[in-house]
């Protein structure tokens, strides 16, 4: 067992290694495009069933618009992605009270009313939905439940090996490594997830024809929205700062694309 189980995960991990679209990263990912997208339109219909959807108005029109865009720029600037196979839908949805918006596995995107007041503008929404557009191209949901079986299959295999161990003491260590695994690994994964659609999406929202600088100012009020938000290693997201500093070292790349765009 203790031979076989590292021999079968190596084996595991080199079948499902593929890289990410617009960064190159190594990643692991046991699921196909299939399954994602099957997984992702299920998800919608259940989380839309439970809202209000704005499907009339500017502000409606205004999400259709950038999305389809930075969509289309998915197609254009990520040719190795599964960006032309998505089915993508993007919808407006009624709460005031929520800042928030998503990309599903898939290409099913939703916002939310409460972030247009951050935004504020067409620019700043394009780097929203194109930052939840990457997570999408980038199959970091499909990822993440991958990395979340790994980790099941390291536990269990150290709690096969603490087996001759006494009861209590054994679960002490579990539940240490447990909490290890969140803070130390869990954690910092989700934080290198989003940076990477941070990367990803304002390429793809400058491709389209947005301006990408839109995007400090966004973080900016992001940060004084998000005041009492916990420590950066304790969150699943780098902080705004962090962000706004990763940001400006991109934004001479993303420029160049933005020019570009104009000069289609």
């Amino acid at each position: 067992m203790r031979v076989f189980l590292p021999s079968l995960l190596l084996a595991v991990l080199a079948a499902a290694c593929s890289s990410v679209p617009g960064t190159g990263r190594s990643q692991v990912n046991f699921m196909s495009a299939g399954q994602e997208m099957k997984m992702g339109a299920q998800a919608y219909t259940e989380m839309l069933a439970e809202e209000r959807v704005i499907t009339t108005g500017p502000d409606a029109e205004m999400v259709r618009r950038i999305g389809e865009r930075i969509a289309r720029s998915a197609t254009e600037l990520l040719p190795e992605s599964d960006a032309k196979r998505f089915r993508w839908e993007f919808k407006l949805i009624d709460s005031p009270e929520t800042a928030n918006a998503w990309a599903l596995p898939g290409g099913k995107t939703a916002v939310y009313t409460g972030l247009l007041a951050i935004t504020q503008d067409e620019d700043s929404l394009a780097a929203v939905m194109g930052h939840e557009i990457a997570h999408a191209t980038s199959h970091h949901g499909a990822e993440r439940v991958s990395h979340n079986m790994l980790l099941q299959l390291g536990m269990l295999g150290a709690s096969f090996s603490m087996k001759d161990m006494d009861p209590d003491e054994r679960n002490g260590y579990m539940m240490a490594l447990g909490v290890g695994s969140n803070v130390g690994v869990m954690l910092p994964f989700s934080r290198s997830h989003e940076s990477e659609a941070d990367e990803v999406g304002l390429m793809l929202a400058a491709h389209a024809g947005y301006n990408p600088e839109a995007a400090i100012g966004l973080w900016q009020r992001m940060g004084a929205a998000s005041s009492g938000a916990p420590p950066e290693f304790l969150s699943t997201h780098p902080s705004p700062g962090t962000r706004i500093e990763r940001l400006r070292a991109l934004m001479p790349e993303a420029n160049k694309l933005y020019q570009a765009s104009k000069e289609r």
